[in-house]
């Protein structure tokens, strides 16, 4: 099977898994990611294959979006040899996949591990990021905010969203980083004067 074919593969069966979601972990959250790690893996004469592939998988198993995260991750394996997919590229897509997240606080081994890292933390920032945070909050039954803001979508801000600029891995990430971070930032302020 042709790599093209592998990916169309791929996004069919992404698109299977979370056309549904309303947590701003959806189908077109991987997308962005996928074309974000794409064009990074391009800029860095990265593997670029395995950095879409890997993009499009990187939330498959993430425990707050599955109740059985690696019974999800073994069935995607299988999927991945049902494509033609080698052991070697299994093993690279899942390592990539396990090292990512914001809240492990590893920086991927591999340049195509960071550079994935880097897409999907893009993703979480600026104007589309505001509005994935508020979506999960919903979606989770989370305040906004309060007078005890420590379990709000706005303190989600604080603890995670604006550190991730200074988290990235690649210089083009950062630079692409910088505008959405100042976003945020006028978003907070406006924000918090509304509120008050």
């Amino acid at each position: 099977m042709k790599k093209d074919e592998q990916l169309n593969a791929i996004q069919q069966y992404v698109k299977g898994l979370f056309r549904m979601d309303v947590t701003g972990h959806d189908f077109y959250h991987m997308k962005r990611v996928a074309n974000t790690a794409k064009f990074l893996a391009e800029y860095e004469n990265a593997d670029s294959f395995l950095c879409e592939a890997a993009a499009w998988l990187h939330d498959v198993g993430d425990h707050k979006l599955f109740q059985q995260p690696n019974q999800v991750r073994e069935e995607m394996n299988l999927f991945l040899k049902t494509i033609s997919m080698s052991d070697k590229e299994v093993e690279t897509i899942n390592a990539i996949i396990q090292n990512i997240s914001f809240s492990k606080g590893n920086i991927p081994e591999t340049l195509e591990g960071r550079i994935v890292q880097d897409a999907d933390r893009l993703d979480a920032i600026g104007a589309v990021g505001i509005a994935r945070t508020f979506a999960y909050g919903g979606a989770n039954s989370q305040f906004i905010y309060n007078e005890n803001p420590q379990k709000t979508s706005i303190q989600h801000f604080y603890d995670k969203l604006l550190h991730l600029k200074d988290k990235m891995n690649t210089e083009k990430a950062k630079q692409m980083a910088t505008d959405r971070h100042q976003f945020m930032e006028q978003f907070l302020d406006q924000f918090h004067k509304e509120w008050s």
